[in-house]
């Protein structure tokens, strides 16, 4: 039986087994390698506060959280978008 990619959808090149991280939004584990990282920076000020003080140039720190979500969830998201053959053939191809 023929298979849809040559990785099979996964980035761990001959590493062997990778350790399995948790969907952010269905708690499913998924291989590290194969699972869809998203950053999002979070603000730990209101905003409203936060716009007064990049007014008076303070600067507010931002803290990096990375998502990770499974294949189905990051498609449902709209994190990732299905391809065709020829689009997934080249890597920059968006």
């Amino acid at each position: 039986m023929g298979r849809k990619r040559k990785s099979r959808g996964r980035s761990k090149g001959k590493k062997g087994a990778t350790q399995r991280v948790q969907c952010s939004a269905c708690g499913q584990l998924v291989p590290r390698d194969k699972a869809k990282r998203k950053t999002v920076f979070k603000s730990l000020v209101d905003p409203m506060i936060r716009k007064e003080l990049r007014q008076q140039g303070t600067r507010v720190p931002r803290i990096p959280m990375i998502r990770y979500y499974c294949v189905s969830c990051a498609i449902h998201r709209g994190v990732v978008q299905i391809r065709s053959e020829e689009r997934r053939r080249s890597a920059y191809h968006y």
